[in-house]
């Protein structure tokens, strides 16, 4: 397992911009796919976005494509969640995850974002999104 710490995040009025990293300390993350999950204020913990292990291939939930942006730089062990044009529904605590990928990403995102794969969670950064 990798142990993994967000930064970032903190308050922000809607149409701003924020990023979020994700590290990944003592460990590589070049063979997880990696990802970002949210639990906004009384909801459960939802997918937002994931990234196969060389970068080639993402997936977003529908609310955040063209806003959100998911990157990995896999030398620096970091995955990163650009977020544009923030609205106050994205208000919610973020996650980093990470799964060890066993290949076929059209078939094996549906498992990462119900989290069926996931053994690394990150212990979550704070977006407040005010209008």
């Amino acid at each position: 397992q990798v142990p993994l710490v967000e930064s970032g995040g903190g308050s922000v009025q809607a149409g701003d911009s924020s990023r979020l990293s994700c590290a990944a300390s003592g460990g590589s993350i070049s063979r997880y796919a990696m990802g970002w999950f949210r639990t906004p204020p009384g909801q459960e913990r939802e997918f937002v976005a994931a990234i196969d292990p060389n970068g080639s291939s993402t997936y977003y939930r529908d609310s955040v494509k063209g806003r959100f942006t998911i990157s990995r730089d896999n030398a620096k062990n970091t995955i990163y969640l650009q977020m544009n044009n923030l609205k106050p529904e994205d208000t919610a605590v973020y996650y980093c995850a990470a799964a060890v990928y066993g290949g076929g990403w059209s078939k094996y995102i549906r498992t990462f974002m119900d989290k069926r794969t996931i053994r690394n969670w990150g212990q979550g950064t704070q977006v407040t999104v005010s209008s």
